[in-house]
């Protein structure tokens, strides 16, 4: 038996980074012990508390119905404080120090963008629940919500041959993610027959919007596609309709104001607009009304509104429940091998993870927002629709640029 042992030990050390042998050795005789890294502080936690309260309630369900494999799900939760260099920090804790078996957490690309060497160095595990702007090709990453082609290669043509509008004044937060869709968008723009008037950007958190709106107004403008981020959305909404804007004339398309951002702010500053998400509260579904009921109990708010991310918070975590029990073990890699191709119906619709490049199939939608805060959906695909995280560079379904062998840098120099 002895000589059986050291043969199974040293067979594993020799396959296997270190710190995940005895991960796992840890995790056999207790709970599962998960990272849930979000934002609880500090500027962005406008949301990314409520994607730390979908997390937690996911587990809470899991560990109801008896765990995974029969273990109870352990949070070891952190707060980044609206800090890449906080996400970079806590991530390593979680992985190196906690020995979390795969982390739950981010909110926007920076912070993704910090964790990810730590993922990537330690060949761990990030369940991302945020849409993004693509151009990413992980093998550490499962990414459970949108990219450009789930969000935005639906809504500019819409935006153009539904509400008639040509010219466009493109507003974000300064950094990758709005300045990426930005790119996204000027290439929608031309093809299909509009111009883009202006591309301007203010500092995330930033709340001065007086500046800004002005140009807005002095543009010539008949739309705008806003990639504003976090509580700015708040400010600048406000200063658009104090400044006597109106949704008629010139509507804010937005790829990140959601439900959240909208009960902040006030209903009456956002109605009229739109937004392009594949999840609104507004789904008429018995899934969808059975998860607003169980989120506001949990949360103990029975008026707390659900959005896009929150919603792939949730599902991330009951796919990450169905790839271990198929892994039938904790080794980060092999619970990440077992998510390629799981599919769940969710509160969103019908999901599945693309085994190609750890991305999820999800059905496009756009919402006008109404005088009550709420979306009515009025645009939406009739299946989900496959990821392509670098639709903006040439890729098709036909043409894969991220594949389970990683990126073909070749089919992007081209």
């Amino acid at each position: 038996m002895v000589m059986n042992r050291r043969t199974m030990l040293a067979s594993s050390v020799a396959t296997l980074a270190t710190p995940y042998f005895f991960t796992r050795v840890a995790q056999a005789a207790g709970p599962i012990k998960v990272g849930v890294l979000f934002s609880l502080t500090g500027g962005l936690s406008i949301i990314e508390k409520s994607l730390h309260d979908a997390t937690m309630m996911a587990i809470a369900e899991i560990n109801a119905a008896g765990g995974v494999m029969g273990q109870k799900v352990q949070a070891v939760v952190e707060d980044a404080a609206s800090d890449p260099k906080t996400y970079n920090e806590k991530a390593s804790k979680l992985v190196i120090r906690d020995k979390a078996v795969s982390v739950f957490g981010s909110y926007t690309s920076a912070s993704r963008k910090a964790v990810l060497p730590v993922f990537e160095k330690r060949n761990s595990l990030y369940i991302y629940p945020t849409f993004y702007e693509g151009f990413e090709c992980s093998k550490n990453v499962i990414y459970t919500n949108a990219v450009p082609n789930q969000q935005l290669s639906n809504f500019v043509p819409w935006v153009m041959k539904t509400l008639g509008k040509k010219k466009f004044f493109i507003v974000g937060s300064n950094y990758v993610f709005p300045r990426e869709m930005a790119k996204v968008e000027k290439i929608l723009i031309h093809q299909n027959g509009g111009e883009y008037l202006a591309d301007e950007y203010l500092e995330l958190g930033d709340s001065e919007w007086g500046s800004m709106v002005n140009k807005i107004k002095s543009s010539g403008c008949d739309a705008v596609l806003s990639n504003v981020v976090g509580d700015s959305i708040v400010a600048f909404y406000r200063e658009f309709k104090n400044q006597g804007l109106s949704q008629d004339r010139i509507p804010i398309c937005a790829s990140v104001t959601s439900e959240i951002e909208i009960a902040a702010m006030g209903a009456e500053y956002a109605a009229g607009s739109f937004s392009s998400f594949p999840y609104f509260q507004a789904i008429d579904t018995d899934a969808n009304k059975s998860f607003i009921e169980r989120y506001r109990k949990f949360v103990n708010n029975p008026k707390a509104v659900t959005q896009s991310p929150l919603q792939s918070a949730y599902m991330g975590v009951h796919l990450w429940k169905q790839a271990a029990e198929k892994a039938a073990e904790l080794e980060p890699l092999a619970i990440r091998d077992a998510m390629k191709g799981q599919e769940m119906d969710a509160p969103i619709g019908h999901v599945k993870i693309e085994p190609e490049n750890l991305h999820t199939w999800l059905i496009p939608r756009i919402a006008q927002w109404q005088s009550d805060g709420q979306g009515k959906i009025v645009n939406e695909y009739p299946a989900p629709l496959m990821p392509l995280p670098y639709v903006a560079y040439g890729e098709t379904e036909s043409n894969l640029f991220c594949t389970g062998k990683g990126l073909d840098a070749n089919k992007l120099k081209s």
